[in-house]
C-alpha cells in the first residue's frame, strides 16, 4: 500500500446511481438499492467486494415498510455481513451513517461497508392512485437491523401538533419569511432573490446525469406563479419546494485502505472522508431564532476544524436544499456567500428529494467531482426535520494528515436558551413569522403565525378568513400586534 496511509483509514472507492422512469417495471427500494450497488462496484473495478460486506448501512425509507432493509439488500447482493444499520427517519441519515461507519472502519471493527438508500415514492403514489397491487417484500414486524441510531421519531412540538402544524411545506416557509423579514426585502424582491439561488441548482441539475429533472429553470419561471407553477405555502413556489415523487437509488462503498489496496482498487477511485459532525437544534417551538441554527454553526464549524481546512479553503459544497431557507441559514452559519455554487448534486426540487436519501446522491455526486479535481476538498451538509438535526461531512481524494476524525458539540448548542412555549393563551401578542397556504386551485387557504406574548412566550396561531391571508401577504407583518382569539384564532386589527 502507498506509504504513510494508515492501513485502517477510511476510503470510498465506488460510487452508484440507479434512476427508475419505467412505469411497466416497477421496482421496490431495496432492490432498487442493490442496483446502485452493483453499479458502486463496477465503479471501483472490484466486484467482489459486495460479497465480502462487513456492514450495510441504509438510509431510512418511506415508500414501503422494512425492518431491517440491510438484511434484504445483503441477499439480494450476495452478502452476509455481520452488522445492519438503520437510523431513525432524516434527511441527515446518509451523512451520519458515512459518519459512524468510517468511525468502525477506522477503530479496526469493520474493512468494508455498503451506505445506500433507494425511495419507490413515484410508483408507490402511482398504484394507489390507479390501485394497483405491489408485490413487493414484507418483513416480519420483529425484524430489527443490528444498528440504529438510538432515537425514536420526534414528533413536533405539542403546541404546533395541536394546530395540524407538522409538514415540511407548513415549516420552512416561517423560516423564510423571517429571513425576508431580517434582510428588509419587499417580497418581490425576496421571491427574486431565493429564485436566483435556485436557479444556480437547477443549472447543476441539467449537467447532472442521475439527476431526476434535468430541465434548466430561469430563476424567473421558478419565482413565476402559474397553473403548474402554484403558490405551495407562501412565498415557495413548486419550484421552491423538494420533489419527493421520485424513483431513486445511490449506494457507496467505503473500506480501509488496506482493503482497498488488498482489492486492487485504482487510486485514481479513492476519496477520502476526513471528518464527520452531528448536532441538533431544538423543536421549532424552542429555538432561539428563525434565521439561524446553533446546530449548523457549531457542528459545520467543528467538521472543517477536524479536517483542519476553513471554509475559504472548501472548493465544492453541497447544501442540504429541501427549501432555501435552509440553504440561506447553512450559508450564512458557515460563512458561504449564497452568490457561489452550492451543489455539485443540483438540490432536492430538479436532481431529486428522495425523502431521507439526498445526500446519498450528494456524496455520490461529491466523489465524481473531486475525483475530477484532485486535491481539492468538499463539504456536505445534511438537514432532517425542520433544520433541526444536521450531520456534516469534509472530503477529498487526498487523505488526512491525522485520519479520520469525528465529533458531536453538541454541549455547544444546548447553551443556547430556549424559548418557553405557552398554549391556550389569547390575548395580545407579536408577529414574529408567519405563512399563508395555499390550495391546489392557487387560492388562500389556512394562515399560520407565530407569535411573541408581552411576557416572551412563543405561541401559535392560525387563521381560516382568507381576508387574514390575503393581508398577511400583502405586507410584511412581523411586528404587528395581533389578537390570538378562541381556539388559536388569529385575528387582525
Amino acid at each position: 500500500m502507498p506509504p504513510a496511509l494508515d492501513p485502517r483509514s477510511p476510503v470510498i472507492v465506488g460510487v452508484g446511481q440507479f434512476l427508475n422512469r419505467d412505469d411497466e417495471n416497477p421496482i421496490e427500494p431495496v432492490r432498487l438499492a442493490a442496483i446502485a450497488a452493483r453499479l458502486a462496484a463496477d465503479d471501483c473495478g472490484a466486484p467482489s467486494i459486495l460479497t465480502a460486506l462487513d456492514a450495510v448501512a441504509v438510509a431510512p425509507i418511506v415508500s414501503w415498510r422494512y425492518g431491517d432493509p440491510g438484511r434484504l439488500i445483503a441477499e439480494e447482493l450476495g452478502a452476509t455481513p455481520s452488522l445492519t444499520m438503520y437510523p431513525t427517519i432524516g434527511g441527515n441519515t446518509p451523512q451520519l451513517l458515512m459518519t459512524r461507519v468510517c468511525e468502525r472502519i477506522a477503530a479496526g471493527e469493520m474493512s468494508s461497508a455498503l451506505i445506500c438508500g433507494a425511495e419507490a415514492y413515484r410508483t408507490r403514489m402511482r398504484a394507489k392512485k390507479h390501485e394497483l397491487p405491489l408485490d413487493w417484500q414484507r418483513q416480519d414486524r420483529d425484524v430489527q437491523p443490528g444498528w440504529t441510531d438510538g432515537t425514536t421519531f420526534e414528533m413536533p412540538h405539542q403546541a404546533e401538533m395541536a394546530l395540524g402544524i407538522i409538514m415540511p411545506t407548513q415549516n420552512y416557509p416561517l423560516f423564510e419569511n423571517a429571513l425576508r423579514h431580517e434582510a428588509g426585502r419587499s417580497a418581490a424582491e425576496h421571491s427574486a432573490h431565493i429564485a436566483g439561488i435556485w436557479a444556480g441548482f437547477s443549472a447543476v441539475a441539467a449537467d447532472n446525469p442521475h439527476a431526476w429533472d434535468r430541465t434548466p429553470h430561469t430563476a424567473e419561471e421558478i419565482a413565476t406563479v402559474t397553473s403548474a407553477n402554484r403558490m405551495v405555502g407562501f412565498p415557495y413556489t413548486k419550484h421552491m419546494v423538494s420533489n419527493s415523487h421520485v424513483d431513486m437509488a445511490s449506494a457507496v462503498l467505503v473500506c480501509s485502505v488496506e482493503r482497498a489496496t488488498s482489492l486492487g482498487i485504482p487510486r485514481d477511485r479513492w476519496v477520502f472522508p476526513l471528518s464527520g459532525a452531528d448536532t441538533k437544534d431544538p423543536t421549532m417551538s424552542n429555538r432561539t431564532s428563525f434565521t439561524s441554527s446553533a446546530a449548523i454553526r457549531h457542528g459545520g464549524r467543528a467538521a472543517l476544524d477536524l479536517a483542519g481546512v476553513g471554509i475559504d479553503d472548501v472548493a465544492h459544497v453541497d447544501v442540504y436544499s429541501c427549501f432555501p431557507s435552509a440553504v440561506e441559514i447553512a450559508c450564512a452559519e458557515l460563512g458561504l456567500s449564497t452568490d457561489r455554487q452550492l451543489t455539485v448534486y443540483g438540490g432536492l426540487c430538479f436532481a431529486g428529494g428522495p425523502w431521507n436519501n439526498p445526500v446519498g446522491h450528494a456524496i455520490c455526486a461529491m466523489v465524481d467531482v473531486l475525483r475530477e479535481d484532485p486535491g481539492s476538498t468538499g463539504l456536505v451538509t445534511a438537514n432532517g426535520g425542520n433544520i433541526q438535526k444536521h450531520s456534516f461531512g469534509v472530503y477529498s481524494s487526498e487523505p488526512p494528515a491525522t485520519g479520520f476524525r469525528s465529533a458531536h458539540p453538541q454541549f455547544a448548542v444546548d447553551t443556547e436558551p430556549l424559548v418557553p412555549v405557552i398554549e391556550n393563551y389569547a390575548g395580545a401578542a407579536t408577529i414574529e413569522t408567519w405563512t399563508v397556504m395555499h390550495e391546489r386551485d392557487g387560492s388562500i387557504g389556512r394562515s399560520h403565525a407565530v407569535l411573541r406574548t408581552p411576557g416572551g412566550e412563543r405561541g401559535w396561531a392560525v387563521a381560516t378568513d382568507t381576508d387574514v391571508g390575503a393581508a398577511l401577504e400583502a405586507e410584511d407583518p412581523i411586528g404587528w400586534t395581533v389578537t390570538i382569539g378562541p381556539d388559536a384564532q388569529l385575528l387582525l386589527g
